[in-house]
């Protein structure tokens, strides 16, 4: 774990970025996964014009090194099948708010407790091209937890340092076309031995890196 992101104090730099943070909705606000600015009128166009609300639990796990969790999708789904992911879903109407349907996603999908889970705050909503906004919902989990993945969503669960993906040695850029248009968008990935960390995912983990790793406005 070579590198000075390794050896940070992340779980203090990410409370102190996150402290007081809101699900922000505005269109003005929204990102590209990977993309470093809010997107433009130009770029809005290559993505769904009408996203659907959805939101994801980014459990960061409080190790004696902070680890993140990840969820490996079914083979068999329909979007996303077989892609690295953060457990997640649509927000329903039952859930009322992002964290409610994070949480009930995460104990659905991988069958963890809300006991171990304490949010810290929010990213800004994400674009992604399959149609939804996602609202990524930030939580350090307590170690102890046992998960029981559903067989018909998740394939397999894994969990990977913070420092090692939040090293920039470790990502690596590419471009892909949205599904939208025929124009190609930057995308970021991360590869993890025999797996790899790309799209909205990786995208989301880099809004959380840039927002940590840069100085703050009253530094």
């Amino acid at each position: 774990m070579a590198g000075a992101a390794a050896n940070r104090d992340w779980a203090q730099i990410i409370r102190a970025r996150l402290a007081g943070s809101t699900p922000r909705h505005e269109v003005s606000e929204w990102l590209v996964p990977g993309l470093f600015e809010p997107i433009d009128q130009s770029q809005r166009r290559l993505f769904p014009q009408d996203p659907v609300p959805a939101a994801v639990l980014m459990p960061l796990v409080e190790r004696p090194e902070l680890t993140v969790l990840f969820t490996q999708r079914a083979t068999q789904l329909r979007n996303h099948a077989g892609q690295i992911s953060f457990p997640g879903g649509r927000i329903e109407s039952a859930d009322g708010s992002p964290v409610a349907a994070a949480l009930r996603e995460a104990r659905e999908e991988i069958g963890l407790a809300e006991r171990f889970v304490s949010v810290i705050g929010y990213l800004p909503d994400h674009l992604v091209n399959t149609g939804f906004r996602v609202t990524p919902v930030v939580a350090f989990v307590q170690p102890g937890f046992e998960l029981l993945p559903d067989a018909q969503e998740v394939e397999d669960t894994f969990e990977v340092p913070l420092g090692y993906l939040f090293d920039p040695a470790n990502h690596h850029r590419h471009r892909r076309r949205t599904p939208v248009s025929a124009e190609e968008v930057e995308f970021c990935d991360i590869p993890f031995g025999d797996r790899n960390i790309w799209g909205a995912t990786a995208g989301m983990l880099l809004t959380l890196y840039r927002l940590c790793a840069g100085p703050r406005a009253d530094e």
